[in-house]
């Protein structure tokens, strides 16, 4: 047996010289399998038949193909960045994420975020151009497709007011006194009026006139004043004397006497009567009981000549030549609290009927004023410059409005709008100052009378629901002569041009 043989076939120990021939033999047969990249690179340059990517050719600029394939020949530990495109390796990068799956809250989060800054989630942010503009007119065939739509003409029907009166009645012989209260209208559509010596009934109604007193002597009439109900009238005197009229039976009840001066001023308050003096004094009459005298209230120092009840019957409002406005609580002889904001007579005074604790107060010739009270807060809301005397103010139960009565200079009506306090319509209403207005029971028609003779109605506030349809005016064409009625009885001479309304309905709120 050979040594080479002995050395394959025997499993003895191996000489040093065996194990470099085994080791330098694995090597060989390793390098056949697995070359090295070097190796691979000699051989792919040396053998031009070998498979691999043909050399650069010297006859014109390598190709992008070609440049790409070139960057594959480097050593893979060895990077080269021209071979390297890092916009497209961002691009990817960025697309593979954006491609990743979301979850729920990070989709509503994006979707809130492009609410708020009003871009669609679906649509670019940036574009090469702007889009073309849209037509902003209406396709022709979807507006005329459209059903019609039914107005409210309640709503859209615009308010008319007259300026001109509805009707004229002669009032001859009334006093010129801006002190005194000679007109009311009561709920059972009576209006009276002071003349003089007596006091006349107008039924608005049926249109008839009856004279319900007369004073004897020199004593005149210095204020009229209706119950709630319309049954009774007070009326006071001169003399300073307060009588009670049973207005259907045309009869007087009984008479309060105790002051020492005219009464100017009356208001009513359930079977309370309150009367203002000419000496500044103000009485509570208690029409139940004989000794009719139930408080005096002391505060003014001149004439009281306004004086009026609040709705509910807890404060009274006082005012007076001394320019004061007083506030008295029901329950004490004691003002509540007093205003002195005004610089001349006070004899305009109001409560608002939808605001309880709104008062209105006008000043005389020289304050021309109207201010408004907040009475839970005695605090002063508001004022207007009526630019003239403020004789009277009368609230709008329906609209939030008031109207004003004014004297010198201008003597008119002047409508405002409440809290705006903007002037809505200006009237001329009389060729002297106007002292007197009451409003009608619906109110919608107020009545004023001047020292002019004439006591006219007017139709400031025309109800929006046409509820009094039988009330509606029926008005005299222009240039038709119309005959006045005469409050003491007898007619007077045609005037023309004046609208007269259907007055054979009554006209009762309740």
């Amino acid at each position: 047996m050979s040594a080479d043989q002995s050395t394959k076939g025997s499993f003895g120990p191996i000489t040093p010289a065996q194990a470099k021939v085994s080791s330098r033999s694995l090597k060989d047969d390793r390098s056949a399998h697995f070359p090295s990249p070097r190796a691979m690179s000699k051989q792919t340059v040396g053998n031009s038949d070998a498979v691999g990517p043909a050399p650069r050719s010297s006859a014109g600029p390598p190709s992008p193909r070609m440049k790409k394939s070139k960057a594959t020949q480097y050593d893979r530990f060895i990077p080269n960045r021209n071979a390297m495109d890092i916009a497209s390796s961002q691009f990817n990068i960025a697309r593979s994420d954006s491609e990743q799956p979301l979850d729920g809250a990070t989709i509503a989060y994006h979707e809130e975020v492009a609410r708020a800054f009003g871009v669609s989630i679906n649509k670019r942010i940036l574009a090469f151009k702007e889009e073309a503009p849209t037509s902003e007119k209406d396709d022709l065939r979807q507006v005329y497709s459209r059903p019609v739509l039914k107005t409210n003409t309640a709503a859209t029907t615009t308010r008319r007011i007259l300026t001109t009166p509805e009707r004229i009645l002669d009032a001859p012989g009334l006093v010129d006194d801006y002190y005194l209260n000679l007109v009311d209208w009561s709920i059972s559509n009576s209006l009276a009026i002071g003349l003089e010596q007596a006091v006349y009934l107008w039924n608005a109604s049926t249109g008839d006139v009856n004279k319900l007193c007369e004073l004897s002597g020199s004593s005149y009439i210095a204020s009229v004043k209706w119950t709630a109900d319309g049954s009774y009238l007070a009326i006071g005197t001169s003399e300073g004397d307060v009588q009670i009229w049973d207005a259907e039976s045309q009869s007087k009840i009984r008479t309060m006497a105790g002051h020492q001066a005219r009464v100017g001023v009356l208001s009513w308050e359930r079977h309370l009567v309150s009367s203002g003096c000419r000496d500044g004094s103000i009485w509570n009459h208690d029409v139940r009981v004989a000794d009719h005298k139930v408080a005096e209230l002391v505060a003014h120092v001149n004439e009281v000549c306004g004086l009026t009840w609040r709705s509910d019957g807890a404060l009274l409002a006082s005012g007076g030549n001394d320019n004061l406005v007083n506030i008295w609580d029901a329950r004490s002889s004691i003002p509540k609290f007093t205003k002195t904001q005004h610089t001349a007579a006070v004899r305009a005074l109001a409560w608002s009927p939808w605001q309880l604790n709104l008062l209105a107060s006008g000043g005389g010739s020289y304050d021309r004023h109207v201010h408004f009270w907040n009475t839970t807060t005695t605090a002063r809301l508001n004022s207007i410059d009526t630019r003239s005397q403020v004789t009277s103010i009368q609230w709008s139960s329906e609209y939030r409005e008031l109207v004003t009565s004014h004297g010198f200079p201008h003597h008119h009506l002047a409508l405002w709008s409440y809290p705006s306090l903007n002037e809505v319509v200006d009237i001329p209403a009389h060729d002297t100052r106007v002292l007197h207005s009451s409003l009608s029971p619906d109110g919608q028609t107020l009545a004023t009378a001047a020292c002019d003779g004439s006591l006219k109605l007017w139709r400031i506030f025309e109800s929006r629901t046409k509820s009094a349809k039988g009330k509606k005016s029926e008005g005299v064409s222009a240039g038709s002569s119309v005959a006045t009625t005469t409050l003491s009885g007898t007619s007077s001479a045609p005037r023309t041009g004046l609208g007269i309304p259907d007055m054979s309905r009554p006209s009762y709120i309740r």
